[in-house]
This record gives structure tokens, sequence and C-alpha cells, in this order.
């Protein structure tokens, strides 16, 4: 498997994990709480969310487009 395949894997699914990470946080009771007072979720929340986000569009990227050998 080409190098750019197996980093592709690993990005998507470290991207994966930190968006659970992200969606488990933005069910947590005070995190509701502030998002509701706020009106936004809490920058460690937001990152987790943005940041996997990136990683699994990038993941996919070099998944479906790393060269071929």
């Amino acid at each position: 498997m080409p190098m750019g395949r197996v980093l592709g894997a690993i990005a998507l699914a470290a991207g994966v994990i930190l968006l659970i990470f992200g969606l488990n946080a933005s069910d947590a009771p005070m995190e509701q709480l502030s998002e509701t007072l706020t009106g936004r979720y809490s920058d460690h929340t937001m990152w987790y969310l943005v940041g996997g986000a990136a990683a699994a569009c990038g993941g996919l990227v070099l998944l479906l487009l790393g060269r071929k050998a």
C-alpha cells in the first residue's frame, strides 16, 4: 500500500475519533447549558469538531487519491 494511502487511512481514523470526542463533549450537561446561554460551544469542543472534520476530509482525499503503486 502506498505511503499516501497509509497516511490517509491514519488521518481518516484520527478525524473520526476526534469527531466522536467532539460529539460526546457537546452532549455533556454543562456544555449544553453553556450552549443554551451563550449560543455556542466551548473552544475545546469546537476544536474537536473542526479538527476532526478537517482530518477526516483530508484523510479521505489522501485515501482515495493517493498514488497507486
